[in-house]
């Protein structure tokens, strides 16, 4: 992970008030955001700094951002969190 982001900080940035928020931004904090390139860190880092009703839109897939690198991030979050159907 490179210095210039604390995941105590990061940890506290994924914190939104929206639970459903709250649980997807902190799984890939969690499970990839230390293993990611540069690029991608930077992505999250950038998606953490949107307000809620829009980072909830890309999230879920409503919008797209125009960025390409927040488009492959968020189809990482999104593919990542899908559970399985049975």
């Amino acid at each position: 992970m490179s210095d210039t982001y604390s995941l105590s900080k990061l940890r506290w940035h994924c914190r939104r008030g929206m639970r459903e928020l709250d649980v997807l931004m902190l799984r890939y904090l969690d499970d990839s955001f230390e293993l990611a390139t540069a690029t991608e860190q930077q992505g999250f880092v950038d998606l953490l700094a949107l307000e809620d009703p829009i980072l909830f839109a890309y999230v879920v897939g409503r919008e797209e951002p125009q960025d390409e690198n927040l488009q492959k991030l968020l189809k990482k979050i999104r593919t990542g969190l899908r559970v399985p159907k049975m």
